[in-house]
Protein backbone atom coordinates (compact mmCIF):
# COMPACT_ATOMS: atom_id res chain seq x y z
CA UNK A 1 0.00 0.00 0.00
CA UNK A 2 1.15 3.60 -0.14
CA UNK A 3 -0.78 6.68 -2.14
CA UNK A 4 1.74 8.35 -4.53
CA UNK A 5 1.37 12.15 -3.41
CA UNK A 6 2.67 14.81 -6.04
CA UNK A 7 6.09 15.95 -4.56
CA UNK A 8 4.32 19.56 -4.30
CA UNK A 9 2.60 17.90 -1.50
CA UNK A 10 5.84 15.76 -0.20
CA UNK A 11 8.24 18.34 1.66
CA UNK A 12 11.74 17.10 3.09
CA UNK A 13 12.45 15.55 6.09
CA UNK A 14 15.02 16.38 8.34
CA UNK A 15 16.61 12.62 9.28
CA UNK A 16 17.43 14.64 12.83
CA UNK A 17 14.26 15.38 13.25
CA UNK A 18 12.86 12.03 12.47
CA UNK A 19 15.71 10.81 14.87
CA UNK A 20 14.34 13.03 17.64
CA UNK A 21 10.83 11.64 17.42
CA UNK A 22 9.47 9.22 19.79
CA UNK A 23 8.43 6.02 17.72
CA UNK A 24 6.27 3.82 18.65
CA UNK A 25 5.98 -0.40 18.63
CA UNK A 26 3.50 -0.62 16.03
CA UNK A 27 6.39 0.73 13.43
CA UNK A 28 8.64 -1.89 14.41
CA UNK A 29 9.59 -3.07 11.06
CA UNK A 30 9.64 0.10 9.32
CA UNK A 31 12.77 0.49 7.88
CA UNK A 32 13.16 4.65 8.37
CA UNK A 33 16.38 4.73 5.96
CA UNK A 34 13.30 4.50 3.39
CA UNK A 35 11.38 7.94 5.09
CA UNK A 36 12.65 11.36 3.77
CA UNK A 37 9.66 13.78 2.78
CA UNK A 38 6.65 14.64 4.91
CA UNK A 39 3.02 14.93 2.98
CA UNK A 40 1.07 17.79 4.88
CA UNK A 41 -1.07 18.66 2.30
CA UNK A 42 -5.01 19.76 3.88
CA UNK A 43 -6.31 17.37 1.01
CA UNK A 44 -3.99 14.33 2.34
CA UNK A 45 -6.06 11.45 3.38
CA UNK A 46 -4.68 8.76 5.65
CA UNK A 47 -5.64 4.98 5.49
CA UNK A 48 -5.17 2.05 8.00
CA UNK A 49 -1.38 2.09 8.37
CA UNK A 50 0.33 4.82 7.30
CA UNK A 51 2.70 6.75 9.35
CA UNK A 52 2.50 9.48 10.48
CA UNK A 53 4.40 12.35 12.33
CA UNK A 54 2.30 13.91 14.82
CA UNK A 55 2.93 16.28 18.38
CA UNK A 56 1.44 15.25 21.27
CA UNK A 57 -1.28 18.09 22.65
CA UNK A 58 -3.10 17.56 25.66
CA UNK A 59 -2.33 14.34 27.74
CA UNK A 60 -5.10 12.18 28.85
CA UNK A 61 -5.41 8.35 29.21
CA UNK A 62 -2.53 7.45 27.51
CA UNK A 63 0.66 8.96 29.71
CA UNK A 64 3.31 6.99 28.16
CA UNK A 65 4.20 5.65 24.72
CA UNK A 66 5.68 2.02 24.10
CA UNK A 67 8.58 2.49 22.20
CA UNK A 68 9.48 -0.53 19.24
CA UNK A 69 12.04 -2.07 21.78
CA UNK A 70 9.32 -2.45 24.14
CA UNK A 71 9.74 1.14 26.85
CA UNK A 72 7.35 2.91 27.82
CA UNK A 73 8.38 6.22 27.38
CA UNK A 74 6.79 9.24 29.57
CA UNK A 75 4.60 11.54 27.43
CA UNK A 76 5.25 15.53 27.32
CA UNK A 77 2.97 17.68 25.42
CA UNK A 78 4.64 19.41 22.20
CA UNK A 79 6.62 15.46 22.10
CA UNK A 80 6.68 14.61 18.26
CA UNK A 81 5.96 10.84 18.03
CA UNK A 82 5.53 8.30 15.31
CA UNK A 83 2.31 6.61 15.13
CA UNK A 84 0.20 4.35 13.11
CA UNK A 85 -3.44 5.25 11.74
CA UNK A 86 -5.59 2.33 12.74
CA UNK A 87 -9.33 1.83 13.72
CA UNK A 88 -9.21 0.33 17.75
CA UNK A 89 -11.63 -1.51 18.82
CA UNK A 90 -11.57 -2.17 23.04
CA UNK A 91 -14.79 -2.66 24.75
CA UNK A 92 -12.83 -1.69 28.22
CA UNK A 93 -10.96 1.55 26.67
CA UNK A 94 -11.69 3.14 23.16
CA UNK A 95 -13.71 2.80 20.20
CA UNK A 96 -11.40 4.86 17.30
CA UNK A 97 -11.66 5.21 13.74
CA UNK A 98 -9.17 6.26 11.19
CA UNK A 99 -9.95 9.80 10.14
CA UNK A 100 -10.73 11.35 6.45
CA UNK A 101 -7.82 14.06 6.96
CA UNK A 102 -4.96 15.05 8.57
CA UNK A 103 -7.09 17.02 11.75
CA UNK A 104 -6.55 16.65 15.39
CA UNK A 105 -7.40 13.50 16.72
CA UNK A 106 -6.04 10.88 19.41
CA UNK A 107 -3.18 8.75 20.26
CA UNK A 108 -6.30 5.77 20.41
CA UNK A 109 -3.62 2.80 21.98
CA UNK A 110 0.06 3.14 23.72
CA UNK A 111 1.05 0.48 21.59
CA UNK A 112 1.53 3.52 18.69
CA UNK A 113 -2.67 4.24 16.91
CA UNK A 114 -3.26 7.10 15.82
CA UNK A 115 -7.54 7.43 15.16
CA UNK A 116 -10.82 9.37 15.94
CA UNK A 117 -11.95 8.30 19.15
CA UNK A 118 -15.56 7.96 19.13
CA UNK A 119 -16.94 6.30 22.79
CA UNK A 120 -14.84 5.56 26.06
CA UNK A 121 -15.24 3.10 28.87
CA UNK A 122 -16.85 5.18 31.86
CA UNK A 123 -13.67 4.77 33.60
CA UNK A 124 -11.09 6.03 31.06
CA UNK A 125 -10.10 9.30 31.44
CA UNK A 126 -10.29 11.37 27.94
CA UNK A 127 -7.84 10.28 25.10
CA UNK A 128 -4.53 11.85 24.81
CA UNK A 129 -4.96 14.63 22.38
CA UNK A 130 -2.76 14.82 19.20
CA UNK A 131 -2.08 17.13 15.95
CA UNK A 132 -0.65 15.36 12.97
CA UNK A 133 1.99 17.20 11.20
CA UNK A 134 2.12 15.23 8.33
CA UNK A 135 2.01 11.77 6.50
CA UNK A 136 5.40 10.14 6.53
CA UNK A 137 6.76 9.19 2.69
CA UNK A 138 9.68 7.88 0.98
CA UNK A 139 11.75 10.13 -2.13
CA UNK A 140 8.99 9.93 -4.04
CA UNK A 141 6.13 11.53 -2.23
CA UNK A 142 4.47 7.65 -1.28
CA UNK A 143 3.14 7.50 1.71
CA UNK A 144 4.68 5.19 4.17
CA UNK A 145 2.53 1.93 5.04
CA UNK A 146 3.23 -1.12 7.36
CA UNK A 147 1.91 -3.52 4.54
CA UNK A 148 5.61 -2.31 2.93
CA UNK A 149 7.54 -4.47 5.62
CA UNK A 150 4.84 -7.28 6.22
CA UNK A 151 6.45 -10.38 6.24
CA UNK A 152 5.61 -12.94 2.79
CA UNK A 153 3.57 -15.78 3.54
CA UNK A 154 5.12 -18.93 3.53
CA UNK A 155 4.25 -22.65 2.77
CA UNK A 156 3.79 -24.14 6.14
CA UNK A 157 3.42 -27.76 6.81
CA UNK A 158 -0.07 -28.72 8.04
CA UNK A 159 0.98 -31.51 10.49
CA UNK A 160 2.66 -28.85 12.81
CA UNK A 161 -0.11 -28.27 15.59
CA UNK A 162 -2.31 -25.39 16.23
CA UNK A 163 -3.24 -24.24 19.71
CA UNK A 164 -5.34 -21.22 19.71
CA UNK A 165 -6.73 -19.13 22.28
CA UNK A 166 -9.77 -17.79 21.97
CA UNK A 167 -12.34 -15.98 25.33
CA UNK A 168 -15.40 -14.36 26.02
CA UNK A 169 -14.13 -10.38 26.36
CA UNK A 170 -11.03 -8.71 26.83
CA UNK A 171 -9.49 -9.15 30.30
CA UNK A 172 -11.11 -12.73 30.34
CA UNK A 173 -7.40 -14.14 30.54
CA UNK A 174 -6.40 -15.06 27.38
CA UNK A 175 -2.75 -13.96 26.78
CA UNK A 176 -2.31 -15.18 30.66
CA UNK A 177 -3.50 -18.49 29.74
CA UNK A 178 -1.64 -18.19 26.14
CA UNK A 179 1.27 -17.61 28.16
CA UNK A 180 1.30 -20.58 30.23
CA UNK A 181 0.36 -22.93 27.51
CA UNK A 182 4.05 -21.65 26.02
CA UNK A 183 5.32 -22.65 28.95
CA UNK A 184 4.15 -25.70 29.44
CA UNK A 185 4.66 -26.69 26.15
CA UNK A 186 8.47 -25.54 26.19
CA UNK A 187 8.67 -27.77 29.44
CA UNK A 188 7.31 -30.68 28.09
CA UNK A 189 9.78 -30.01 25.47
CA UNK A 190 8.34 -28.97 22.67
CA UNK A 191 9.85 -25.72 20.43
CA UNK A 192 7.34 -23.54 20.52
CA UNK A 193 6.09 -20.52 18.43
CA UNK A 194 3.59 -18.32 19.22
CA UNK A 195 1.61 -15.02 17.49
CA UNK A 196 -0.92 -12.79 18.62
CA UNK A 197 -3.25 -12.67 15.49
CA UNK A 198 -5.68 -10.05 15.57
CA UNK A 199 -6.07 -7.03 18.51
CA UNK A 200 -4.36 -3.24 18.49
CA UNK A 201 -0.41 -3.53 18.21
CA UNK A 202 1.53 -3.50 21.59
CA UNK A 203 4.24 -4.97 22.17
CA UNK A 204 3.23 -6.74 25.90
CA UNK A 205 1.98 -9.87 24.65
CA UNK A 206 4.79 -10.27 22.52
CA UNK A 207 7.23 -9.94 25.28
CA UNK A 208 4.81 -11.96 28.03
CA UNK A 209 5.10 -14.74 24.88
CA UNK A 210 8.87 -14.64 24.55
CA UNK A 211 9.37 -14.48 28.37
CA UNK A 212 7.14 -18.00 28.67
CA UNK A 213 10.07 -19.80 26.67
CA UNK A 214 8.73 -19.42 23.22
CA UNK A 215 11.60 -19.87 20.33
CA UNK A 216 10.16 -17.03 17.97
CA UNK A 217 6.84 -14.89 18.32
CA UNK A 218 5.35 -12.75 15.95
CA UNK A 219 2.04 -10.61 16.06
CA UNK A 220 -0.51 -9.23 12.98
CA UNK A 221 2.25 -5.71 12.85
CA UNK A 222 4.67 -8.54 10.92
CA UNK A 223 1.60 -9.10 8.79
CA UNK A 224 1.55 -5.18 8.24
CA UNK A 225 -1.37 -4.08 10.18
CA UNK A 226 -1.33 -1.57 13.15
CA UNK A 227 -4.54 -3.20 14.41
CA UNK A 228 -7.34 -5.67 12.52
CA UNK A 229 -10.63 -4.04 13.51
CA UNK A 230 -12.20 -3.74 10.49
CA UNK A 231 -10.23 -5.62 8.66
CA UNK A 232 -11.78 -8.12 5.58
CA UNK A 233 -11.93 -12.05 5.50
CA UNK A 234 -9.06 -12.07 3.10
CA UNK A 235 -6.97 -9.94 5.39
CA UNK A 236 -7.63 -12.08 8.44
CA UNK A 237 -7.19 -15.10 6.58
CA UNK A 238 -3.63 -13.96 5.25
CA UNK A 239 -2.63 -12.71 8.26
CA UNK A 240 -3.21 -16.05 10.17
CA UNK A 241 -1.59 -18.17 7.54
CA UNK A 242 1.42 -15.61 7.52
CA UNK A 243 2.22 -15.51 10.81
CA UNK A 244 1.76 -19.68 11.35
CA UNK A 245 4.14 -20.13 8.16
CA UNK A 246 6.71 -18.05 9.53
CA UNK A 247 6.82 -20.02 12.85
CA UNK A 248 6.61 -23.06 11.00
CA UNK A 249 9.49 -21.96 8.89
CA UNK A 250 11.58 -20.69 11.51
CA UNK A 251 11.28 -24.37 13.26
CA UNK A 252 8.55 -24.61 15.94
CA UNK A 253 7.25 -28.23 16.41
CA UNK A 254 3.84 -26.42 18.28
CA UNK A 255 2.36 -23.31 17.91
CA UNK A 256 -0.01 -20.85 20.07
CA UNK A 257 -1.76 -18.20 18.86
CA UNK A 258 -3.87 -16.12 20.40
CA UNK A 259 -7.18 -13.97 18.33
CA UNK A 260 -7.98 -10.69 20.40
CA UNK A 261 -11.39 -9.69 21.99
CA UNK A 262 -14.74 -12.23 22.36
CA UNK A 263 -16.45 -14.68 20.02
CA UNK A 264 -19.21 -11.51 19.82
CA UNK A 265 -16.17 -9.39 18.62
CA UNK A 266 -17.31 -9.60 14.34
CA UNK A 267 -13.30 -9.84 13.44
CA UNK A 268 -12.99 -12.44 15.45
CA UNK A 269 -16.06 -14.42 14.84
CA UNK A 270 -15.65 -14.08 11.25
CA UNK A 271 -11.92 -15.91 11.92
CA UNK A 272 -13.30 -18.60 14.19
CA UNK A 273 -15.85 -19.89 11.88
CA UNK A 274 -13.78 -19.78 8.72
CA UNK A 275 -13.04 -22.82 6.73
CA UNK A 276 -9.28 -22.18 7.46
CA UNK A 277 -9.26 -21.63 10.90
CA UNK A 278 -11.05 -24.99 11.20
CA UNK A 279 -8.45 -26.85 9.36
CA UNK A 280 -5.63 -25.68 10.97
CA UNK A 281 -6.14 -25.78 14.52
CA UNK A 282 -5.65 -28.81 15.58
CA UNK A 283 -7.54 -27.55 19.43
CA UNK A 284 -8.45 -24.76 21.29
CA UNK A 285 -8.62 -23.12 24.57
CA UNK A 286 -11.12 -20.99 25.76
CA UNK A 287 -10.84 -18.15 28.43
CA UNK A 288 -13.49 -16.71 30.34
CA UNK A 289 -14.10 -14.35 33.37
CA UNK A 290 -16.39 -16.71 34.77
CA UNK A 291 -18.25 -20.14 34.67
CA UNK A 292 -21.53 -18.93 32.85
CA UNK A 293 -19.48 -17.46 30.27
CA UNK A 294 -17.42 -20.84 30.09
CA UNK A 295 -20.39 -22.74 29.65
CA UNK A 296 -21.65 -20.11 26.62
CA UNK A 297 -17.98 -20.12 25.13
CA UNK A 298 -17.86 -23.98 24.77
CA UNK A 299 -21.13 -24.64 23.55
CA UNK A 300 -20.43 -22.07 20.86
CA UNK A 301 -17.16 -24.09 19.94
CA UNK A 302 -18.66 -26.61 19.44
CA UNK A 303 -21.76 -25.91 17.75
CA UNK A 304 -19.18 -24.50 15.44
CA UNK A 305 -17.49 -27.92 15.13
CA UNK A 306 -14.11 -26.79 16.91
CA UNK A 307 -11.83 -28.63 18.59
CA UNK A 308 -11.99 -27.49 22.10
CA UNK A 309 -9.20 -28.87 24.26
CA UNK A 310 -9.76 -27.38 27.90
CA UNK A 311 -10.96 -23.95 29.57
CA UNK A 312 -9.30 -21.85 31.22
CA UNK A 313 -8.91 -18.05 31.93
CA UNK A 314 -9.67 -15.56 35.06
CA UNK A 315 -12.09 -18.10 36.72
CA UNK A 316 -9.89 -20.62 37.39
CA UNK A 317 -8.47 -18.33 40.06
CA UNK A 318 -11.98 -19.41 41.88
CA UNK A 319 -11.81 -22.86 43.23
CA UNK A 320 -15.70 -22.34 43.02
CA UNK A 321 -16.23 -21.13 40.01
CA UNK A 322 -13.80 -23.59 38.42
CA UNK A 323 -15.93 -26.05 39.76
CA UNK A 324 -18.83 -24.45 38.39
CA UNK A 325 -17.96 -24.51 34.76
CA UNK A 326 -16.47 -28.33 35.43
CA UNK A 327 -19.67 -29.20 35.94
CA UNK A 328 -21.21 -27.82 32.40
CA UNK A 329 -18.17 -28.57 30.08
CA UNK A 330 -17.24 -31.79 28.67
CA UNK A 331 -13.30 -30.92 28.81
CA UNK A 332 -10.90 -30.26 31.27
CA UNK A 333 -11.46 -26.72 33.11
CA UNK A 334 -7.04 -25.93 33.55
CA UNK A 335 -5.89 -23.16 35.57
CA UNK A 336 -2.32 -21.48 35.13
CA UNK A 337 -0.38 -24.29 37.46
CA UNK A 338 -2.01 -26.99 35.13
CA UNK A 339 -1.30 -24.82 31.65
CA UNK A 340 2.63 -24.64 32.78
CA UNK A 341 2.83 -28.53 33.51
CA UNK A 342 4.55 -30.70 31.31
CA UNK A 343 2.47 -33.44 32.79
CA UNK A 344 -0.71 -32.15 31.71
CA UNK A 345 0.42 -30.96 28.92
CA UNK A 346 0.88 -34.38 27.72
CA UNK A 347 -2.38 -35.83 29.43
CA UNK A 348 -4.68 -32.77 28.03
CA UNK A 349 -3.02 -31.79 25.09
CA UNK A 350 -0.58 -34.61 23.59
CA UNK A 351 -4.37 -36.33 22.01
CA UNK A 352 -4.39 -33.19 20.02
CA UNK A 353 -0.84 -33.26 18.43
CA UNK A 354 -0.66 -36.57 16.48
CA UNK A 355 0.27 -34.56 13.51
CA UNK A 356 3.30 -33.38 15.58
CA UNK A 357 6.64 -33.69 12.91
CA UNK A 358 8.56 -36.32 15.10
CA UNK A 359 11.96 -36.29 13.54
CA UNK A 360 12.20 -32.89 11.63
CA UNK A 361 15.92 -31.55 11.45
CA UNK A 362 15.15 -28.57 13.62
CA UNK A 363 17.63 -25.27 14.00
CA UNK A 364 19.84 -24.73 16.92
CA UNK A 365 17.79 -22.80 19.24
CA UNK A 366 19.76 -19.69 19.76
CA UNK A 367 19.38 -19.45 15.82
CA UNK A 368 15.76 -19.46 16.46
CA UNK A 369 16.07 -16.70 19.04
CA UNK A 370 18.28 -15.00 16.82
CA UNK A 371 15.59 -14.62 14.00
CA UNK A 372 12.85 -13.44 16.80
CA UNK A 373 15.09 -10.37 17.92
CA UNK A 374 15.59 -9.30 14.15
CA UNK A 375 11.75 -8.91 13.92
CA UNK A 376 11.68 -6.57 16.81
CA UNK A 377 15.28 -4.99 15.60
Amino acid sequence: MGIIQSMAEAGPLELSRLNRAKIAYAAHRVQFKDIQTLITSETATPHAGDLVLARVGRIGQHRRIELRNGRRAILFEGDEIVLCYGNRYAPDQFEAYVPGDLGACHMAAAGGVAGRVVAAHARMKPPTEITPLGLLSDRHGKVVNLSRYALRPRHAHFATPIFAVVGTSMNAGKTTAACHLVRGLSQAGYRVGAAKVTGTGAGGDVWHMTDAGAVMVLDFTSAGHATTYLADDAALEEIFITLTGELDAGGADAIVIEIADGLNQTETARLATSPLFRERVSGVVFAAADAMGAKAGYDWLVRHQLPVAAVSGLMTASPLGTREAAQTVAVPVLGLDDLASPERIEQVFRPFMNGLRAARPARPADALADAAVELYA
